[in-house]
């Protein structure tokens, strides 16, 4: 056990550091360990510097440094007893506080009745010994997106609690590092509680925390000196003008936005493999998936949580397909993320500028001379402020009980819900919620209709998830989380005629909105409802949609895609009704949900017949595994679908609206 070191002469100030002598490295481990944390730093394993659990200055790699560039990484041998001679290598930080696989909840099926119960971790004590300034502001980045906002991952802040951070200066860097073009390094500024700066004889070092202050009182370190203080911040100096400014950082974002059809997209997917290996490396990727594990009687079921990436070619898949089928579309997806719409989501960059992209790109991709070509600098117009998303439940699932079922059509189901969270009576026009049964992954679903105990759930059995939830039956469960999103803005419809557009089962998220304007219809102008299905029994909420037409003063207009004999009325798309119509277009607004195709045809008609892109209103689909914009899975531009959506304006979409593969 090692106590408090004897204090050496000169010990450092207030405002300087002290000095700490190569062969008394060893005394803060055995500090650290002293104070139960477990050790992670830098060991060589398998030709690379790889971060692990350590236990000794034995561990780490002596007299190594690494050599880097596009595609390819190699260590070598160097001259001297330096420890941390090399940048960085394959693993990051992220695999402990971050880890590949954590576990959400457990659920368990007993007849009708549903249970879940949240998994809770005691994540161990650690250290990191050796963070790098990218990777500080890496875990900053982080932190930023997993517990800085309105929603928050708690497993993450579990486990971010119990990290002790040792920095480290950089004293070299590789031909793949351009930290200085992203502002964060070379130089080690905060984020940490000791920081080293490595030097022949032994290490500066600073504190940067209460925690950090209390352990350099331990150590056996003196004043350093003068020469030593300019030792260390020249070499600092130099890595920063050996690494030089490879990207214009500046209007990037706009630069970037702006060329969303630049054929660089289609160029550059002739290299890339989609792999992943660059979201795999990455330090600041949060991109997940809901693994569903089962027991041999399907009963009993552990929800988890692992990495994903926006290369992975079921990542973007819904209904009919993925939305981003080509290669171009996801490498486009990820770097816009990186350089661009982060920004809009979390006030910072996605990127550090470790390199890490650039060298473990098994076909040398260069993430620099792609943003180089492709974003050229110009200036643009700043962008469109973001709508503020609906306050909802975190990760946590309640439980509801089916109390009525309804066969709208015959592979959809109304199922009536009824002991929800409270927070379900304060839903709004729009909403979804994440319904869960054990088993099968969480899935966003539309909600219906509210009512003051319960709310309503329009679910078409289109997978085996969706299949089962419409299988359920009177005093079955199910796991609900929400409301999630926002509303159709109804607070901008009042005192305007309203064109409602939908078709199938998109006219269950519109339904909360014709249920208020019957509420309150004085306070609208003339509602018109345009409704298409694939055939007459295609339609859904057929005695409402006869009552909404004859006693509750709506023009209610149907048409169908195939007829029957029995069917009289219009036959083609919904946007065929237009025809017949008469309205105000300079007092109206326009609620549409349907197929993305569709949407996009009723909105280019809308806008011929006067309707504007302000006033025309859609609400998107995309796969969704979290509803918070934490797994990454429903972005679309600077959006998260879930949290900044699911209800958009054309106008806010502006170009992306449509546009394949984003």
């Amino acid at each position: 056990m090692v106590t408090t070191a004897p204090a050496r002469s000169g010990r450092p100030t207030a405002d300087g550091p002290g000095f700490l002598g190569r062969d008394d490295l060893g005394v803060l481990l055995d500090l650290l360990r002293d104070d139960g944390r477990t050790l992670i730093g830098p060991t060589v394993d398998d030709g690379t510097i790889v971060y692990d659990e350590i236990t000794s200055v034995e561990d780490l790699p002596h007299g190594v440094t690494d050599e880097q560039s596009p595609g390819r990484y190699r260590l070598e041998n160097r001259d001297g007893e330096r420890l941390f001679g090399y940048v960085v290598g394959p693993t990051s930080w992220k695999r402990w506080t971050f880890p590949p696989a954590v576990e959400l909840n457990r659920g368990t099926r007993d007849g009708h009745r549903v249970t879940f119960e949240a998994t809770t971790v005691k994540p161990p004590k650690l250290a990191f010994l050796g963070a790098r300034a990218c990777e500080l502001a890496a875990l900053a980045v982080q932190d930023r997106v997993l517990m800085g906002g309105e929603f928050v991952d708690p497993d993450y802040i579990l486990r971010r609690a119990n990290v002790l951070v040792v920095a480290v200066q950089c004293m070299t860097s590789a031909s793949t590092c351009f930290c200085t073009s992203m502002g964060t390094g070379p130089e080690v500024t905060g984020g940490f509680d000791l920081s080293l700066s490595e030097l022949d004889g032994g290490f500066l070092v600073t504190a940067g925390s209460t925690a950090g202050r209390e352990l350099l009182e331990r150590l056996p370190v003196r004043a350093a000196t003068a020469a030593e203080k300019y030792g260390a911040a020249a070499v600092v100096a130099g890595v920063r003008a050996q690494i030089g400014d490879p990207v214009t950082v500046d209007g990037l974002h706009d630069r970037l936005m702006a060329q969303l059809d630049h054929p660089r997209w289609a160029q550059v997917a002739e290299r890339c493999i989609t792999c992943g290996n660059c979201t795999l490396a990455c330090p600041t990727c949060f991109c997940t998936g809901i693994t569903q594990v089962t027991d041999l009687t399907g009963e009993n079921a552990a929800m988890e949580r692992r990495w994903d990436s926006c290369f992975s070619p079921g990542f973007a898949r819904v209904a009919g397909g993925s939305f981003r089928s080509r290669p171009r579309d996801r490498y486009r997806q990820w770097l816009t993320h990186k350089f661009g719409t982060w920004w809009d989501q979390f006030g910072t960059t996605g990127c550090t500028g470790c390199g890490r992209c650039i060298t473990w790109c098994p076909v040398g991709i260069d993430v620099r001379e792609e943003l180089n070509a492709i974003a050229p600098a110009i200036s643009l117009a700043p962008e469109v402020v973001l709508v503020e998303p609906v306050a909802a439940t975190p990760n946590d699932f309640v439980t509801a009980r089916v109390i009525a079922t309804k066969q709208e059509t015959p592979d959809t189901v109304t199922l009536t819900l009824t002991g929800t969270d409270p927070a379900f009576a304060r839903g709004g026009t729009g909403q979804f919620a994440m319904v869960a049964l054990p088993g099968f992954p969480p899935l966003p679903i539309s909600i219906s209709r509210f009512h003051a105990d319960g709310i309503e759930l329009t679910i078409r059995g289109a997978g085996p998830a969706t299949r089962a939830m419409a299988a359920l039956q009177i005093d079955d469960q199910v796991g609900l989380r929400g409301p999630l999103g926002n509303n159709w803005p109804l607070d901008r419809a009042v005192g305007r005629d309203l064109v409602i557009v939908t078709g199938g089962i998109g006219l269950a998220p519109l339904r909360p909105v014709i249920d208020t304007i019957i509420a309150n219809r004085r306070r609208y102008g003339d509602v018109k409802l345009f409704y298409g299905a694939r055939t007459p029994a295609d339609l859904h909420y057929r005695a409402e949609l006869e009552r909404w037409g004859t006693r509750d003063g709506l023009d209610v207009s149907l048409t169908v895609d195939r007829a029957g004999p029995e069917w009289t009325g219009p036959v083609g798309v919904v946007t065929q009704l237009f025809d017949q119509a008469v309205w105000d277009a300079s007092n109206m607004i326009a609620f549409v949900c349907g197929p993305e195709r569709m949407m996009q045809a009723t909105a280019s008609t809308l806008a011929g017949r006067g309707v504007p892109a302000s006033r025309t209103y859609v609400t998107l689909e995309r796969h969704m595994e979290c509803g918070i914009g934490l797994c990454g899975h429903c972005q679309m531009g600077k959006y998260f679908v879930c949290r900044d959506g699911p209800v958009f304006s054309i106008a806010q979409l502006g170009e992306i609206f449509g546009r394949e593969g984003i």
